[in-house]
């Protein structure tokens, strides 16, 4: 395929099921298991924060992933993903040029539309970071607009941290808070050592005008939920991304299904309310 047939991303009938040609840009490692490509589409791909794309190689297969960049910029589209199958694994061995493609955006937002005068706090787990970057470079981006901004990411180990130099800046930043925090710690670490859920309780900010968006393994969810109801943060507040079993985006499969959800189409961010009936049964 040549360089003037990629094309961008145009609402209509079909871009549903018809992936759109993406040349990858560049291919960065994050971790010893997790990579971040940049895609070019040809032109502008706008999508809100917590939305996914899947991915698609040919003679390989499609991926749910979740869009890791920046809302508020044209700029490429980026995706931060961890080789953990056949196709993560072809996509994270993808090389400057190769064409990769694209369908989406999918999925439910996060409310940042909600959260203008409200303190907020993001909790992320491992690669859950990935799908609430692009939350935080929003808030970011309008800063004035919120109260206190608090961001809480804990990791399997030093070694698992995604975004090592961004932390750092964001640390460095005045107006937002940052707490890092590892499970397993090597010699080198001087940082918090536990789960995050124990950084809970250790920040201020106003539970009852809070606005919470949490990303991660799914038990890591379910207790950070209840830590944050514990503060008084109003359930309906707490918002979940679930993203567990997706296959085709749209629907259609069912392998992602969740009590009466389809977490591609009804999610995958979540209200606490609408889901925590359902969150740890695995029949369901």
């Amino acid at each position: 395929m040549q360089p003037e047939t990629l094309n961008h991303l145009a609402a209509g009938p079909g871009r549903t099921f018809r992936p759109l040609w993406a040349r990858v840009l560049r291919v960065r490692r994050e971790t010893h298991d997790t990579w971040t490509l940049t895609l070019d589409t040809g032109g502008p791909f706008a999508f809100a924060p917590g939305q996914f794309n899947m991915l698609y190689v040919p003679g390989v297969g499609e991926v749910p992933i979740s869009i890791s960049g920046d809302p508020t910029s044209p700029g490429p589209l980026v995706h931060t993903l961890r080789a953990v199958g056949a196709v993560t694994r072809a996509l994270c061995s993808l090389k400057p040029g190769d064409l990769v493609g694209v369908r989406g955006p999918f999925g439910t937002p996060w409310p940042v539309d909600r959260a203008e005068g409200l303190d907020v706090v993001i909790v992320a787990g491992g690669i859950g970071l990935a799908p609430l970057r692009p939350a935080l470079y929003y808030l970011l981006r309008r800063r004035e607009w919120y109260g206190k901004i608090v961001l809480l990411y804990g990791a399997r180990s030093p070694r698992d941290l995604l975004y090592r130099r961004e932390l750092e800046r964001w640390r460095g930043r005045f107006d937002l808070v940052v707490e890092v925090t590892v499970d397993h710690a090597d010699p080198s670490w001087r940082g918090h050592v536990g789960v995050v859920t124990r950084l809970i309780p250790e920040v201020s900010f106003d539970p009852w005008n809070t606005l919470a968006l949490v990303c991660g393994p799914e038990i890591m969810m379910r207790f950070t939920a209840q830590a944050l109801l514990d503060r008084k943060v109003p359930p309906e507040n707490l918002y979940l991304s679930l993203e567990r079993n997706m296959q085709c985006g749209v629907g259609l499969c069912g392998h992602c299904q969740l009590g009466p959800f389809f977490v591609c189409k009804d999610g995958p961010v979540f209200a606490y309310p609408r889901v925590a009936p359902f969150l740890g049964k695995r029949e369901v």
